[in-house]
């Protein structure tokens, strides 16, 4: 009886360890799942028959820099019109370790779209080469209740907005949380127009030489008056979208040769003397068009590239690919180079596209507000789509399989990260001065005192959760098979502890479906519901 219940045993622990189950499931769905704890799925110990994505724990490639959407003037005056108690809610729900926790943010150096009034930087005086009168008052005067009769909380804005979340950030010892900052402009006076931007002619204005030094100080400057209090910076980039916008809203033309110049003969030198650990990232714009400025930062300009980390991409260049392609040659031609996205949203909320984008009448007679449906249906259209610049790569699409797919493709693609637009808006996608509406993984009525966590926010905390800053992006393998499924996308990361993995998976079609998956000697048979991002993590035995 004994040795038949010493055979029991040894039976018993040989299956267990031929079997693990996961450490938890997480499921965002069209059928109404939002970020849901799942049943635990089962690892068995061997080799999958016929598996359709294979993971290499051993395939090693980029590390996470971070999850996470940006602090703009925007957001940070609709979170004024909530409660004290409200818009702390709402920033827990953004940044807190029991929330999608974000990990990277972004934040905008001046004025941009998305500020109530633009035209502004911190220091408007002509010729103040000196920056005596360098200020972040602009924003820590707050806002006027006889200005915006809506605002409940007249001394929060976005100085307070960023002092907050790193306070919150502290508070949990938390010490991966990063920060971005991006000017869309120079001060007006440092450029050759004179002007934040021009739309007449189409045009931001260049920011003229004799300012360079001048413009790098207003970088140093502003990131002392953060430093003092207690806000450190992870990163900056020297424009956002160099290129330009047609002069839309604030911005700047800044050439591939000269973005390389102020990095490598101002930006640089400033920042080492005083910042040594702030990061500089170049271009800040489109990935398709990223090639001619890392040419001019990285191959003809050897000091630039020292003071280069990476490159700052976004995503405007289609709807439905991350061109991974691009991002393949951009990697393979500068290996030591971070490759992260710093900006991209539903920029048209649906309608049909220029000159509808400067006229938001209507926006909510296409129910996204309050609406999952919209967000999960191909109903979202983009700056693009009625244009007839590359129509292929403009269609139509789904807000949360955009972000999920993007995402995902990216990361497999050496993208370390991914930071998203406004991470607040209000009911019609503003407040903006020139009323490019979009969307927000937080959109506020705050008339009718209603916050509206979209499913898109659900579905981006599946990887600013589970992809943490240090974490290992790994090989990620599909099967070479006539009938593999073009809706199913599949990303992994090694835990730091060497032996925990988070593997992130998007469902776009309509039907359910199973497939075998294959972890290092482990596999499991993957349930996925129609329509749906999930997340499973699990820890394999050494």
């Amino acid at each position: 009886m004994k040795n038949q219940l010493l055979l029991f045993a040894i039976l018993l622990a040989l299956t267990s360890c031929n079997r693990v189950k996961t450490t938890e499931v997480r499921l965002t769905s069209e059928a109404g799942d939002k970020y849901a704890l799942k049943e635990a799925i089962t690892f068995r110990k061997g080799q999958s028959p016929m598996p359709l994505f294979t993971i290499n724990p051993d395939d090693e490639r980029q590390t996470i820099d971070g999850f996470g959407a940006s602090i703009t003037e925007s957001s940070a005056f609709v979170l004024a019109c909530l409660t004290p108690e409200q818009h702390a809610m709402v920033i827990r729900e953004l940044f807190g370790e029991d929330g999608s926790n974000f990990s990277a943010t972004r934040t905008v150096i001046g004025s941009s779209d998305f500020t109530l009034k633009g035209h502004y930087s911190y220091d408007d005086v002509p010729g103040d080469e000196a920056l005596e009168h360098f200020s972040l008052a602009v924003h820590q005067d707050g806002w006027s209740r006889d200005e915006y009769p809506q605002i409940k909380d007249e001394h929060f804005d976005m100085y307070q907005f960023i002092t907050e979340v790193a306070a919150l950030k502290a508070a949990q010892a938390d010490p991966t949380w990063r920060l971005l900052g991006s000017p869309w402009t120079a001060p007006a006076w440092m450029k050759d127009n004179n002007l934040f931007f021009d739309k007449a002619n189409r045009r931001g204005g260049a920011l003229l030489p004799k300012y360079y030094d001048t413009f790098a100080r207003y970088f140093a400057r502003y990131l002392q008056a953060y430093r003092d209090a207690g806000v450190e910076f992870w990163a900056v980039t020297p424009e956002n979208e160099p290129m330009g916008n047609d002069g839309s809203w604030e911005s700047m033309d800044l050439s591939p040769e000269a973005e390389a110049t102020f990095i490598a003969e101002n930006l640089g030198p400033t920042l080492a003397q005083d910042f040594p650990d702030v990061k500089i990232f170049c271009f800040d714009q489109n990935t398709f068009e990223a090639d001619r400025y890392t040419a001019a930062v990285y191959d003809r300009n050897p000091q630039a590239r020292d003071y280069t980390a990476g490159t700052a991409l976004h995503w405007y260049g289609s709807t439905i690919s991350c061109f991974p392609e691009i991002l393949d040659s951009l990697h393979a031609l500068y290996p030591d180079k971070i490759l992260m996205h710093t900006e991209g949203c539903i920029d048209n909320l649906g309608r049909p596209g220029w000159p509808g984008v400067s006229d938001y009448a209507g926006y909510q007679e296409s129910g996204w507000f309050g609406n999952d449906a919209f967000w999960w249906g191909e109903n979202a259209t983009d700056w693009a789509y009625s244009t007839p610049w590359w129509p292929e790569w403009h269609p139509k699409y789904s807000a949360v399989h955009r972000y999920a797919q993007y995402i995902i493709d990216g990361v497999n693609h050496w993208m370390t990260g991914y930071i998203d637009w406004n991470s607040v808006l209000d009911s019609i996608g503003g407040p903006t001065h020139v009323l490019n509406h979009c969307g927000a993984q937080v959109m506020v009525d705050y008339g009718n005192d209603i916050i509206y966590f979209t499913p898109y926010h659900y579905a981006f905390r599946h990887f600013s959760r589970s992809m943490r800053p240090g974490d290992k992006v790994i090989g990620c393998q599909v099967a070479a098979v006539n009938n593999q499924p073009a809706t199913l996308h599949v990303c992994a990361v090694k835990k730091a502890d060497g032996n925990s993995y988070a593997i992130n998976m998007l469902n776009r079609a309509q039907e359910p479906c199973s497939f075998n998956l294959q972890l290092g000697n482990y596999f499991a048979t993957i349930h996925l519901p129609a329509n749906c991002v999930e997340t499973i993590e699990v820890t394999l035995p050494d």
